[in-house]
């Protein structure tokens, strides 16, 4: 069985959440199973320890369960990209739109050295709104974007074409 078939066979869908008509893509099972985690994690090092990757940046709060785990399997650091207001140093924000209003995410000022490549991690994709608002905020703190990665990606809503404009390396573990 391949990585892909495992975690479609743990992922659980949820109907109507958070809303109804949304089929809600549950991976909390994963973390019940260190087995398929560790698995994660080994299929990720072995995909980017030779892609000179200079840190991993995971988006809140789902993006830090693998990415911090994989920024350490690759000796780099880990960079938290947070909703507004939740960091406490000095920061650097990016706002975007959502459907319905405005969000904003933020980062350390020092967490991103000019010229460091950088690979964003999260759970989902989804429409791709969050992972082209990390990469436009590692960008403005004069990052490069090295690639993304999702354990999920819900293919139907063409989120990767959002992420294209900043890198071709867009890894997706399971794809719905």
């Amino acid at each position: 069985m391949t990585l892909e078939e495992k975690l479609k066979a743990v992922i659980r869908d949820v109907p109507d959440f958070p809303k109804p008509g949304i089929l809600f893509k549950d991976i909390s099972p994963i973390m019940l199973n260190p087995s398929i985690s560790n698995e994660i994690l080994d299929h990720l090092e072995e995909l980017y320890k030779n892609q000179q990757i200079d840190g991993v940046a995971g988006i809140e709060s789902r993006g830090f369960l693998f990415g911090y785990p994989l920024a350490m399997r690759l000796g780099v650091p880990f960079i938290l990209i947070r909703k507004e207001g939740k960091l406490p140093y000095k920061k650097v924000s990016f706002s975007y739109e959502l459907e319905y209003g405005f969000s904003a995410i933020e980062l350390h000022e020092d967490a991103i050295e000019p010229g460091q490549r950088i690979l964003i991690h999260d759970d989902l994709l989804a429409t791709g709104g969050s992972a082209e608002a990390a990469a436009n905020l590692v960008t403005k703190c004069g990052g490069q974007i090295a690639g993304f990665n999702f354990l999920v990606s819900l293919s139907f809503l063409n989120g990767e074409e959002k992420l294209s404009k900043f890198s071709s390396n867009i890894v997706n573990l399971a794809c719905f």
